[in-house]
């Protein structure tokens, strides 16, 4: 196993490349220094050996700890959003894990989620829906990520101290990955969130509004064959309830629909987190 390991030398942070060695005589591991990286704050991805720069855990701390250019920031992120990719789409689970928990030693769960996570989630549904990834690779991916999300949400829940906000999709749309993402981010801020994706039916949704008068509703729409629904859905709340609600989701990207609410084509969590605030 190789990771970094830091050391403190009067307030500052200096860094070493190491590798763990099982030691069968004396049945323990020992640390090996491969390389003395230096100071923090002036590590850059050069400094790192070739043969280890991939390696994801590697990746992960430089990402989120050390000294570096947007440019060289924004290559780490790039490789570890290729390593969650591949990840979730070959089912290897444990290296997803492994690969979550190395970038939030030194980061938040819900960093993770918005800068790493949901983007690749993004590609995936863009892939599969320019036919460039398989459906079985689609539902393994998805199916991966919400075991994820689960480990996530349950790490960073907050005391409810915000406004109540229900997350629903239209009848008819099942995919539910992005509500559920969305549900575990709000809850770190503190929302009290009600998920009732995906597909509920339209007046079952109408009757939890008004059992529970949420402060603020979020209607995901995954599949262009549902915005129709989506936007009768929308109509059906307006014409009953006074609440804002914002309307978002991979269905809407790039198009200019009208809907009985506020449209949204942010994919950034915490902008969308900032335009829930205002």
């Amino acid at each position: 196993m190789v990771y970094i390991r830091t050391k403190k030398i009067k307030g500052e942070d200096y860094l070493y490349l190491v590798r763990s060695i099982w030691d069968a005589k004396k049945a323990s591991s020992r640390q090996e220094i491969i390389k003395y990286l230096g100071n923090a704050q002036a590590i850059t991805l050069q400094d790192i050996p070739s043969d280890y720069r991939t390696n994801p855990k590697i990746a992960a701390f430089l990402s989120s700890n050390v000294g570096k250019s947007v440019k060289q920031k924004e290559i780490l992120l790039s490789q570890i959003k290729k390593n969650i990719f591949n990840c979730l789409t070959n089912g290897e689970r444990d290296e997803m894990v492994k690969i979550y928990e190395a970038y939030t030693k030194s980061s938040t769960p819900d960093e993770f989620l918005e800068k790493i996570l949901s983007p690749v989630m993004y590609e995936v549904g863009n892939l599969w829906a320019a036919k460039k990834l398989s459906v079985a690779s689609e539902h393994i991916a998805s199916n991966m990520a919400h075991d994820l999300v689960k480990i996530i949400g349950k790490q960073i829940a907050r005391p409810n101290v915000r406004e109540k906000i229900l997350i629903c999709t239209p009848h008819g749309e099942e995919h539910n990955l992005g509500c559920n993402i969305l549900e575990s981010f709000l809850q770190s801020k503190g929302y009290r969130t009600f998920n009732l994706s995906p597909s509920a039916p339209t007046e079952s949704i109408i009757s939890f509004i008004g059992d529970n008068y949420p402060d603020i509703i979020l209607v995901s729409i995954t599949l262009e064959e549902n915005i129709k629904a989506g936007q009768r859905l929308v109509k059906k709340i307006t014409e009953k309830f006074d609440v804002p609600i914002f309307i978002g989701g991979q269905a809407l990207e790039n198009k200019n629909l009208k809907f009985d609410g506020t449209v949204i084509q942010e994919k950034s969590l915490s902008k969308l987190y900032n335009l829930l605030r205002t």
